[in-house]
């Protein structure tokens, strides 16, 4: 049977009270838990004692540059990240993605917009592994590559070793357990619905890939079904 999963905390980092107040109320409205925060000292203050299931995160801070925040955030954890911006320029947008966010948000914005973001975010963290049901085998090889689920380790062909986020490990390790299978956006989500809202996915597969080819954009690992999903085209030994 399910496990009831206790509310997401959610830490709001927005040095506007008024805004973060509206946004503690909304998120506390719909069930989850909300800490404040109105500087980036503050925030890393509180990312030291807890860490929270999401953060939502202005990029206009009085302390500390967002996109810088952003950056030294996704160094070290590995949680649901939704950006608050009132920048009109798309760039900041794109660049916060870029850094590892998940999604974002203008102000002014839609309260129920926030929250749809919210919840699209946090049903992929954690999200489930597919793994082998023999518990001994834990190491994929493929394509010359190695990944160590167990502690997230990507080893490439050359011998070189790098710790993977891990949302990209999750990824990777669904696409592994089946490999030169088509897999849907919603098989990668583990069968959750995808909104309209929804981008990360896409996101995702588009960081993973740059790990493993050469031109991102002519895939040939990670394949581009169109109309239908992704498809890890490689042969996959568990040991």
């Amino acid at each position: 049977m399910p496990t009831t999963r206790s509310p997401g905390l959610i830490y709001v980092v927005e040095d506007e009270l008024a805004i973060a107040r509206l946004i503690a109320d909304t998120l506390e409205k719909f069930g989850f838990r909300a800490e404040l925060f109105r500087t980036a000292e503050a925030f890393f203050h509180g990312l030291r004692h807890k860490a929270p299931d999401l953060v939502i995160l202005d990029l206009c801070l009085p302390d500390m540059d967002g996109m810088a925040v952003l950056q030294q955030m996704r160094g070290k954890h590995t949680c649901g990240l939704l950006v608050v911006t009132g920048r009109g320029d798309i760039y900041d947008r794109v660049m916060g993605l870029e850094l590892g966010a998940d999604d974002y948000v203008v102000k002014p914005f839609e309260p129920r917009e926030m929250i749809a973001r919210v919840r699209s975010i946090l049903r992929r963290y954690p999200g489930p592994v597919l793994l082998p049901a023999n518990p001994d085998l834990r190491v994929a090889e493929f394509a010359g590559w190695r990944f160590e689920p167990g502690s997230n380790t990507l080893t490439s062909p050359s011998g070189q070793q790098e710790t993977l986020s891990t949302a990209e490990a999750q990824l990777l390790s669904v696409l592994l357990a089946h490999p030169n299978h088509i897999l849907t956006r919603e098989q990668l989500l583990g069968g959750r619905d995808v909104s309209a809202l929804d981008r990360s996915i896409d996101l995702r597969v588009s960081r993973l890939r740059r790990r493993f080819e050469e031109n991102p954009q002519h895939a040939k690992l990670i394949k581009t079904v169109y109309g239908a999903g992704y498809l890890l085209a490689a042969t996959v030994t568990w040991s």
